[in-house]
């Protein structure tokens, strides 16, 4: 084995021409030509699946968001939030823990509560929200029955940041939604018929709500 200087000098020279040019090929033209394709064929998702409301972006459709009022004591992270009951409410998103960057919004923390269906702390948690959207989707003349409350009203999603709900979730919510918006019950409805996204390519997933679009939407008509 050749172990003069010359040589050691030729093969640290290969060495630092092949670092350069990988550099150059994978950490700059490669990234350069998937965000080029990326923006050209498929722009909305390449920027984050933005939605915007009156020229703004106001969040994106892949991630769920609260719908809270304003704390009465911002300062204090012990203080329960307190759905805003003139919105349609997303999927629970309890059990994640504690955000100690954003103590506010729990729902910014994704994952599951990993508690199996016989966990009784799990069973209260469904318990205790089924109690909570009949009481809150209770309206003039109108008392949501046990079996009306759907799975996705009492249970977070894997991930705990689920943009969507059910139809029936949706459903659910449009007398209330209606009365607190001072609206026609068959208003909200076909709010709810327009928003409701069908099966991907017509046989995967099940029918869905974005709830944010829906939002938007519900804004757009009690603002007419």
């Amino acid at each position: 084995m050749n172990n003069s200087p010359s040589s050691t000098a030729r093969l640290v020279g290969a060495g630092l021409r092949a670092l350069l040019v990988l550099t150059v090929v994978t950490g700059v033209l490669y990234p350069l030509a998937v965000t080029g394709v990326a923006q050209a064929l498929f722009n909305e998702k390449a920027d984050g699946s933005e939605v915007r409301s009156n020229g703004k972006a106001v969040g994106s459709s892949l991630i769920g968001q609260t719908y809270d009022l304003p704390k009465k004591d911002p300062d204090n992270a012990e203080e329960a939030a307190r759905p805003d009951l003139k919105w349609f409410q997303p999927r629970p998103s309890n059990g994640l823990g504690v955000n100690s960057v954003n103590t506010q919004y729990s729902i910014i923390l994704s994952g599951a509560t990993n508690r199996s269906a016989d966990n009784p702390e799990l069973i209260q948690w469904v318990k205790d929200a089924k109690k909570a959207a009949i009481r809150d989707n209770t309206a003039k003349g109108y008392t949501p029955k046990p079996s009306d409350v759907p799975a996705d009203a009492v249970t977070s999603s894997g991930s705990g940041l689920d943009p969507h709900i059910s139809p029936q979730y949706a459903q659910l919510q449009v007398r209330r939604v209606a009365e607190r918006n001072h609206l026609e019950v068959r208003q909200v409805e076909k709010l709810v018929e327009d928003h409701t996204d069908g099966r991907t390519l017509g046989f995967m997933g099940e029918p869905r709500v974005n709830v944010l679009q829906l939002n938007i939407a519900l804004k757009e008509l009690t603002a007419k």
